[in-house]
């Protein structure tokens, strides 16, 4: 069965797309997600006016990105957190703890953006990436300090 792609989709295609699928994957799967529709020359004008509303739509989400990007290249996020004997933290420092100290100094960065592979345990100076955008990305410094 042929069918028109709404939305991207792993190892099967992107949007707009004419792919063609086994019957029951699209009757079961696809088309009740409204990942998809039938192809058909009525449908295949509509997904290309969506692709081209999406297009317009993404230009601008990557655009405040690359905007918001600049305004946090001078940013350095310093955070407090009790310790103990050897620099060790009681606790540690996630990505929610970045994204409120962030918020702090004025910028909204939803936590999940925030690319830390694991908690930080030590005190000292750490770069944590932040994928605000598919496209768009920065190296955040942190510092954890010891509070008094």
């Amino acid at each position: 069965m042929e069918i028109i792609l709404r939305e991207d989709i792993d190892k099967l295609g992107q949007r707009g797309q004419v792919v063609k699928v086994a019957a029951g994957y699209a009757r079961n799967y696809l088309l009740p997600r409204r990942l998809a529709v039938a192809a058909n020359e009525s449908n295949k004008k509509i997904v290309e006016q969506e692709r081209q509303a999406h297009l317009r739509r993404e230009t601008k989400v990557q655009a405040d990105a690359q905007e918001l990007a600049k305004l946090m290249a001078a940013v350095d996020v310093t955070i407090k957190q009790k310790a103990g004997e050897n620099d060790q933290l009681f606790g540690s420092v996630t990505a929610g703890d970045i994204s409120v100290a962030l918020e702090k100094l004025g910028y909204t960065v939803d936590r999940k953006k925030i690319q830390l592979d694991e908690p930080i345990k030590t005190l000292g100076d750490f770069k944590v990436a932040v994928k605000l955008h598919r496209e768009v990305s920065l190296e955040l410094p942190v510092h954890v300090v010891k509070d008094e």
